[in-house]
């Protein structure tokens, strides 16, 4: 399981690259190239969630533990990636129909200038490694920054053609109420901190369970 440590942080950093690259260079790219780099490094991520969901498949689970996200006092929350089966399987299904979502894309919408073209590929890879963020977090403030990452891409990608009233009061009406849920959200990982102690996943569980405790976590 060790070899999934080393591994396990690229497929939502390559899509992250991607978004990057894309952004950046959308005015000096051309739309072969944005397209290339945009599906391509979805596929990769793809590829090495396979290779994941193999050593996950038989009830494996592996937490990769990077940093400490947030350190107040006894409170820890590490930046973190928990891998068990049923993440690796939305692991294949969003880099898998992402994926295709990419490559049908790169017909559809041709006709655009190039900038646009690029924006949009950035857009599409930002979405991506913001679901996975939101699958792969091993605790809530890390699924909560994937959750924010989708709300955030599907503002730009309703909002898309900005120049059009309608899309743009569509796009406003979904950030709205995403920022409800955002909301709902907060307050929730709030309450988890003062009733558990920590955001982790195995701790929540554990005290609702009856099998652990707001003091034992805190003391580790």
């Amino acid at each position: 399981m060790n070899n999934v440590l080393h591994i396990v942080y690229l497929i939502p950093l390559i899509p992250l690259i991607g978004f990057l690259i894309n952004g950046l260079g959308r005015n000096k790219l051309s739309k072969t190239l944005i397209g290339i780099i945009g599906c391509g490094t979805v596929l990769t991520s793809f590829v090495l969630s396979i290779w994941v969901f193999m050593q996950v498949k038989d009830g494996n689970v592996h937490t990769a533990h990077y940093f400490n996200f947030i350190s107040v006092g006894d409170l820890k929350i590490p930046f973190a990636f928990k891998i068990d089966e049923l993440s690796s399987l939305f692991l294949l299904i969003i880099t898998g129909v992402g994926f295709l979502i990419h490559v049908y894309s790169t017909a559809y919408m041709h006709g655009e200038k190039t900038d646009h073209y690029g924006r949009y590929f950035s857009y599409l890879n930002l979405f991506i490694f913001s679901m996975l963020l939101l699958v792969m977090g091993a605790n809530y403030v890390i699924m909560f920054i994937g959750w924010e990452g989708v709300g955030l891409c599907s503002y730009l990608l309703i909002g898309y053609w900005f120049k059009n009233t309608d899309y743009n009061k569509a796009a406003n009406k979904a950030f709205i109420m995403n920022r409800i849920g955002d909301l709902a959200f907060l307050i929730a990982i709030f309450w988890i901190i003062v009733r558990v102690g920590g955001v982790n996943f195995d701790d929540v569980f554990a005290v609702a369970k009856g099998g652990g405790s707001k003091q034992k976590i805190l003391n580790g």
